[in-house]
C-alpha cells in the first residue's frame, strides 16, 4: 500500500459520521500548527492556519499577512455518505425480535448493506446544550435479507421496501427490553434522561483492505466522499508549508448526499462569509472572486467491466491513471475549458496523469457541489475526482495510487497563482 493509501485507510477508520470525520481533519490540522476561528468570535489575525467548524462541516484555510491582495484556491469536498440515519424514536421490533428504526440518507444502494455487521456513530445532543459524539465499533446492528427458501425468485430481481425490509436487528425481546438511546448513552458516562436528540448513522465495520494480485485496489467503506476530504487536507497541509502566492482553502461540506440546501450544505452561507472575509470584505471581493478558482471534488465513475454499456466509450475512467476531470454539457458539473486548462496545469507540475469522465448521452450523470459554488460565488470552478467502482455501496473499490496522486495535483491546484 502507499503512504497516501494507508493513510486514507487511518482517515476513513476515524471517521464513520460526517462529525467524526471533522474531528479527525482537525486533529491533522492541530498538529500541523492550525487554530481554530471560532464562527462566533472575532477574526484571528496574523498570518498562520485557521479552521471553522460548524456540526458536520469544516473550512480551513492558510492566511497571509495581507489575505486580501492574493487569489483564492478552494479544494472543496463533502463529508457525508449514503447510508442510514436512525430515526427519533428508534425502538421498534415484532415477532420477538428489537429492531432500530432507520430511513435512508442519500442515494444508497440499500442490498450492498444486507448481512452486513454494522455499528452506530454520530452524536447526542442534551438539555444543557452540551454535543457529544458517540460510537460504537462492534457488531450492533444488521439488516436480515430474506432466505432463498422464502423468496425462490431473488435472483432474478430484489425488491426492497424501505419501511419494511431496510430496518435493522440489534436483539431478542421487545422494544422496551432494551432503549437504544439509554444505551449509547451509558456507554459515554452520561445520564439517559438527559438526551434531548441524535444524529446518529449505521456504519459497516469490515476495515479497508487490499484488493487483487498485485495489491493495486482498495475496498473501503465511505470514499465518496471521504476520500476527497482526505486529500484535501493533506493537501492543504502541505500547501501551507510553501508559503503559497495564493490564499489555499479546504471546505469538506455536509449534506451533499442529500441535495445541499442546509446551513452547513454547500448551498448556505458558510463559505461565502469566510472567502468574503479572506477577499477583504464585501466590497473587495469582487476583484478577489474574479481570480479565484474552486476544486469540486467527488469521486467519480470507474469504467465497470461487467457493465461497459454504461459507458461512453471515448471518456473510461480507470483506477490508477490519476484524477479524472469531470464535464457535462449542461452542468451538473462545473467544468469549462479555461477551468480544465487550471486543473491539467496543475496536474502537469505535479507530474501527475489525468483522464475525463463525460457520462453516456443516455445515462444522465448526477452532480455535485461545483455548480452549487458557481451559481452561489461566481467563481470559475471545476469538477475532478478518483474513480471508483461501486459508488454508494456500503464498500467501495478505488486504485491504490490514486490518493497520493490526487494529494499531489491538489498541492499544485491550492499553490498555483496564475
Amino acid at each position: 500500500m502507499t503512504d497516501a493509501a494507508r493513510d486514507l485507510a487511518s482517515f476513513l477508520t476515524a471517521s464513520p459520521s460526517p462529525y467524526h470525520a471533522v474531528a479527525e481533519a482537525v486533529r491533522r490540522l492541530s498538529a500541523a500548527g492550525f487554530v481554530e476561528q471560532p464562527e462566533d468570535g472575532p477574526w484571528v489575525e496574523g498570518a498562520g492556519g485557521r479552521y471553522l467548524v460548524r456540526d458536520g462541516t469544516i473550512l480551513a484555510w492558510w492566511q497571509p499577512e495581507i489575505p486580501a491582495e492574493r487569489p483564492l484556491r478552494v479544494f472543496a469536498a463533502h463529508t457525508d455518505s449514503p447510508g442510514f440515519k436512525v430515526k427519533p424514536n428508534p425502538d421498534v421490533g415484532t415477532a420477538g425480535w428489537r429492531q432500530v428504526g432507520v430511513e435512508v440518507y442519500g442515494g444508497a444502494l440499500w442490498n450492498s448493506w444486507l448481512d452486513r455487521d454494522l455499528g452506530l456513530a454520530g452524536r447526542l445532543a442534551f438539555y444543557d446544550g452540551r454535543v457529544v459524539p458517540v460510537r460504537v465499533d462492534r457488531p450492533l446492528l444488521r439488516i436480515p435479507q430474506l432466505a432463498i427458501h422464502l423468496d425462490r425468485g431473488v435472483n432474478q430481481g430484489l425488491t426492497l421496501d424501505p419501511q419494511q425490509h431496510l430496518l435493522p436487528v440489534w436483539g431478542l425481546g421487545t422494544p422496551d427490553d432494551g432503549a437504544l438511546v439509554e444505551f449509547l448513552a451509558v456507554g459515554v458516562d452520561e445520564d439517559p434522561e438527559e438526551v434531548a436528540a441524535h444524529d446518529l448513522f449505521t456504519h459497516d465495520l469490515t476495515p479497508p483492505a487490499l484488493l487483487g494480485r498485485d495489491d493495486e485496489l482498495m475496498a473501503a467503506p465511505r470514499l465518496d466522499n471521504l476520500a476527497s476530504v482526505h486529500a484535501g487536507v493533506t493537501a492543504l497541509i502541505s500547501a501551507a508549508g510553501r508559503d503559497p502566492a495564493t490564499v489555499p482553502v479546504f471546505v469538506g461540506f455536509d449534506h451533499e448526499e442529500v441535495g445541499s440546501d442546509t446551513a452547513t450544505g454547500a448551498a448556505g452561507p458558510l463559505l461565502e462569509t469566510v472567502l468574503t472575509r479572506l477577499a477583504g470584505g464585501f466590497e473587495a471581493r469582487r476583484t478577489v472572486f474574479a481570480r479565484s478558482r474552486c476544486l469540486s471534488v467527488d469521486v467519480t465513475h470507474a469504467a465497470h467491466p461487467n457493465h461497459l454499456d454504461k459507458h461512453d466509450p471515448h471518456h473510461l475512467s480507470v483506477p490508477n491513471r490519476g484524477p479524472s476531470l469531470k464535464v457535462n454539457a449542461v452542468q451538473r458539473y462545473a467544468t469549462d475549458a479555461p477551468g480544465a486548462a487550471a486543473w491539467k496545469r496543475a496536474c502537469r507540475t505535479a507530474g501527475v496523469p489525468n483522464q475525463v469522465f463525460v457520462s453516456k448521452n443516455t445515462v444522465p450523470c448526477g452532480s455535485t457541489v461545483g455548480p452549487i459554488m458557481a451559481t452561489r460565488l461566481g467563481i470559475r470552478t471545476i469538477d475532478v475526482g478518483i474513480p471508483v467502482l461501486s459508488m454508494h455501496s456500503a464498500r467501495e473499490l478505488c486504485g491504490v495510487h490514486d490518493p497520493g496522486l490526487l494529494h499531489r495535483a491538489g498541492v499544485e491546484f491550492l499553490a498555483d497563482p496564475e
